[in-house]
């Protein structure tokens, strides 16, 4: 196997490739759900009136079929993944006003993914998710959203990431460059993303363990040294590594298996009846529009961090102030190790 010394590293690519992973190794923490309220929606148990963790997945699934009818690309999916755990994470939420949120975490990740041909209109999304609210709730409850994550919704995310690791794996080794399927690793992605859990991970994290267990099975030493070597630079430690890589398998087992419904990567095709296409257009029209969505306040800077304040769709703040940036320091001078810490 070729030197991976700093030295060997001088041309544009690889220079391109470390500063990318630097950047998003700072940025990943600013854009990291709240795991206070991540913790709260977990502890909640499941009743009709509070957002629990079943609530959130089985929302979540829904927007991964809503991306999947749209032929929207993983990105958007896991971008709109991230803008509503986010939310979720600062807010709480009555399960009434999920379905809205959902749709709007879908189409804000669409107008930032997706190019302008492929970006579904409002009306569109409401018919077809059958979220019961109007294009003016879809607008108020947009502008909350934007406003509460102070119009940061361009994320860094595990799948950024996920796509970085695959580069400098093809960039480093010597092996086919089709080993190791992107498409394959995207799903089991996306199968993390539908279990709230997974939202506590770093996304740098989360991604090197779907690598990780995905090149075991390839039984490469050559992509195992290069994935210690990224875990080593990228300083993520044994102990953090090892707790959701654990996870990560036994989502993965589960999510093989003939119970669990594979996502489907292929756009799809909803054929209905004149009579059905009918119905579903003057529904629309005729759902009962939700509770008017008082505009609160902005955030007091002064107030704790436990403080409430009347959120604008009617509910309480979990936090005050945004996550600050947490700085990283990264020093990618690759040696090849003698051992490997990759379990087998």
């Amino acid at each position: 196997m070729k030197d991976l010394g700093a030295e060997h590293l001088a041309d544009r690519e690889g220079v391109q490739l470390l500063g990318l992973l630097n950047l998003y190794l700072e940025q990943e923490q600013r854009f990291q759900p709240r795991e206070k309220g991540l913790s709260l929606i977990e502890a909640t148990p499941e009743n009709d009136n509070t957002l629990c963790p079943g609530l959130r997945n089985a929302k979540v699934e829904d927007l991964r079929s809503l991306a999947n009818f749209f032929g929207s690309c993983t990105e958007t999916f896991v971008l709109a993944v991230n803008i509503l755990d986010r939310f979720l994470a600062l807010m709480k939420v009555k399960p009434k006003h999920l379905s809205c949120i959902g749709v709007c975490s879908f189409l804000l990740a669409a107008r930032i993914v997706e190019e302008d041909c492929n970006i579904p209109s409002t009306h569109d999304v409401i018919r077809i998710s059958q979220c019961k609210c109007t294009a003016s709730d879809i607008k108020r409850m947009e502008k909350i959203i934007s406003e509460k994550l102070h119009y940061e919704l361009e994320a860094t995310t595990a799948l950024n990431f996920l796509h970085l690791y695959h580069a400098i794996i093809l960039y480093h080794t010597s092996e086919r460059k089709e080993i190791l399927s992107l498409d394959k690793l995207e799903a089991q992605l996306k199968a993390c993303n539908c279990r709230l859990i997974f939202s506590k991970a770093k996304p740098s994290v989360l991604a090197l363990c779907l690598l990780n267990l995905e090149v075991e099975t390839l039984k490469s030493v050559e992509l195992l040294e290069i994935l210690l070597l990224v875990k080593k630079h990228t300083k993520i430690n044994d102990t953090e590594f090892f707790y959701w890589r654990e996870l990560v398998s036994k989502c993965l087992v589960e999510y093989s298996s003939p119970e669990c419904c594979k996502p489907d990567l292929k756009k799809l095709v909803w054929i209905v009846s004149r009579r059905t296409a009918q119905n579903l257009h003057n529904s629309y029209y005729s759902v009962p529009e939700l509770p008017t969505i008082p505009e609160g306040g902005c955030f007091d800077e002064s107030e704790s961090e436990d403080s409430c304040e009347d959120m604008s769709c009617g509910e309480e703040s979990l936090s005050s102030s945004p996550p600050s940036d947490q700085e990283c320091t990264f020093f990618f001078s690759f040696k090849v190790a003698q051992t490997l810490c990759f379990p087998s």
